[in-house]
């Protein structure tokens, strides 16, 4: 394989197979390609083929205390640790949780406990998107990585008794919804069918 060097105007040299930079102005990644889609903090969407893209479900379970527990099964994807560099790695990353289109927490773990307090009377969507270390959102067809479950809560906390059955969203293209009386879950988005947990 040839490399290519270029002298600059500014007097500096680039070797190597192309000297592309990334709109940050970082070396070019070799991990999918950057669409002019955004999110809605402004982070860029980074397209990858979709046989290797990754994948990622949402359950959220009412727990004994009032609040919720979400856990995410994921596919082709590992969470990457605090301190990770800001570079875009194939299938690693964190997950952004919202509630309602408001981001309420960053994820480098597939599990996290929502406060009651986020949740209160009514229906609220879920929604758990994955990012690249270096920013960017995972992306398949011009659209996110994510899944997003519908929770409905009633006016009495979900039920402690811990033989209850818990309630989790229906297999992806699945419809309907369960409800115990104090709280109902419906349909996902994107949510890998035996996703394994990473």
């Amino acid at each position: 394989m040839l490399a290519v060097c270029v002298v600059l105007p500014a007097g500096t040299a680039g070797c190597g197979p192309s000297d592309t930079r990334e709109r940050d102005g970082s070396s070019p990644s070799p991990v999918g390609r950057l669409l002019d889609q955004r999110d809605a903090e402004g982070r860029p969407y980074r397209e990858v083929d979709g046989r290797e893209a990754p994948e990622v479900g949402v359950e959220v379970v009412p727990d004994t205390d009032g609040g919720w527990d979400v856990r995410l099964r994921v596919r082709n994807f590992r969470f990457s640790p605090d301190g990770t560099g800001r570079r875009a790695v194939a299938g690693r990353g964190l997950a952004h949780l919202e509630v309602n289109g408001r981001r309420v927490a960053r994820l480098r773990t597939p599990e996290y406990h929502l406060p009651g307090s986020l949740v209160p009377r009514g229906t609220h969507q879920v929604t758990a998107r994955l990012y690249a270390d270096d920013g960017s959102v995972w992306a398949v067809d011009g659209r996110p990585v994510e899944s997003t479950a519908d929770v409905t809560v009633s006016e009495q906390p979900p039920s402690p008794d811990p033989s209850a059955e818990p309630l989790t969203p229906p297999a992806a293209g699945g419809g309907g919804a369960r409800d115990r009386g104090s709280a109902a879950i419906t349909g996902t988005e994107g949510s890998p069918d035996g996703a394994e947990q990473a």
